[in-house]
């Protein structure tokens, strides 16, 4: 009689079983184990481990303080000036008949600005030519007088005390001829003044007086800049007079137009503070003069501050300690980290000048400053510059 088969599962179950009875060490044996040969069955290869880094303390960078010279780029804005100003008056006084020009005219040297009621003068010419007319007659007389006793002297009719006297005449009508026409002279120039004219081309930059009032010889009428040289005029701090330019040369930019340059130098400075700006007024002469900057063009002005030794941060070590700017120093023996305030001497694009507070060869943290305390031990785990 043949055996009745055994269930499918049975069978598997039974193969199975007798699998681990044949290998116990293998059944024990993990399963990622038993996928994977041990590690010890290859050969050993140099590799490099990573430094091993502590997480309990804070990692940060840091750098060395160093002196570096520090040059300061000033940019300051002014305006286009003449170099030379006139205040035009009339030389002497009168009520003015008519004026002829207005702010912002050009005029040239002999042009006519304004006029006076001519009058008085027309009064002082015509006197002077009476009385020149007056000597003139007194001359021609004393000139036929001389003449005659000239003529009787030399056929003895007459003495030499008359021909003497007769001469002396001739001589003091003379003078007075003399007198009258400087006097006639001065009359008409006189007259001429009662033009008011420049003498030089400029622009008019201000007016003082209109027409049918009156003014003195010597008060303001007009104000002329004149042609030539110019100057680019600059409201400074007084601070940034204490230390010297670097050069003597400084860039001015015309505003409206930065492709419009030249270059200047410092001209003048003025020896008191402007009281309505509480800066110092700085004349930079132009050694050219481009067409574009034109009288009141508004320009920038660039110069260099002479460099000078300070130390220079990264702007990311500065924070705020006890309301004052401060950094974080690194102490090499322990690895701890101290709060240090600092004095800013100013700001340079990405980095702090500092003028007092940090010295040269001390290590300052710049990144990871943000969960700092003082005393705390950190890791460094690169400094800047190397």
């Amino acid at each position: 009689m043949r055996p009745s088969p055994l269930p499918r599962g049975t069978a598997l179950l039974a193969l199975a079983l007798a699998l681990a009875a044949a290998s116990p060490a293998r059944a024990e044996m993990p399963a990622t184990q038993a996928a994977f040969p041990a590690r010890d069955a290859y050969p050993a290869r140099d590799e490099a481990k990573p430094a091993s880094r502590n997480p309990a303390l804070a990692e940060v960078r840091v750098v060395a303080a160093a002196l570096a010279p520090v040059s300061e780029r000033v940019v300051l804005t002014g305006d286009i000036q003449a170099k030379f100003l006139s205040n035009i008056a009339f030389r002497v006084s009168g009520k003015i008949q008519e004026r002829l020009v207005e702010v912002g005219e050009h005029v040239t040297a002999d042009q006519v600005l304004a006029r006076l009621e001519p009058q008085e003068q027309q009064v002082n010419v015509d006197t002077a030519q009476a009385a020149l007319a007056s000597a003139e007659a007194l001359l021609t007389q004393a000139k036929v007088s001389f003449e005659r006793q000239q003529s009787l002297m030399r056929s003895g009719y007459t003495t030499r005390t008359a021909y003497d006297q007769a001469e002396q005449t001739l001589r003091t009508t003379q003078a007075s001829v003399e007198s009258a026409k400087a006097a006639l002279g001065n009359a008409r120039e006189q007259f001429s003044y009662t033009e008011l004219k420049t003498g030089v081309a400029g622009i008019i930059t201000a007016r003082n007086a209109e027409a049918g009032q009156v003014v003195q010889s010597g008060q303001t009428v007009f104000t002329l800049a004149q042609d030539g040289p110019r100057d680019a005029v600059f409201i400074v701090s007084e601070t940034l007079l204490a230390e010297p330019p670097d050069g003597t040369a400084i860039d001015i930019i015309l505003l409206s137009d930065p492709r419009v340059r030249t270059t200047g130098s410092v001209r003048e400075i003025s020896p008191a503070v402007d009281p309505s700006s509480g800066g110092v007024r700085v004349k930079i002469g132009l050694s050219k003069v481009p067409p574009e900057m034109s009288l009141g063009a508004a320009v920038a002005g660039i110069g260099q501050v002479r460099a000078r030794q300070a130390v220079s941060l990264p702007w990311s070590a500065l924070f705020r300690w006890q309301d004052r700017p401060a950094v974080w120093v690194l102490d090499p023996a322990r690895n701890t980290v101290a709060p240090k305030i600092v004095t800013i001497d100013r700001y340079a694009g990405s980095a702090i000048v500092l003028s007092d507070g940090i010295k040269p060869g001390e290590r300052v943290v710049t990144a990871g400053i943000q969960l700092l305390r003082p005393g705390q031990t950190v890791a460094v785990v690169g400094e800047d510059g190397k």
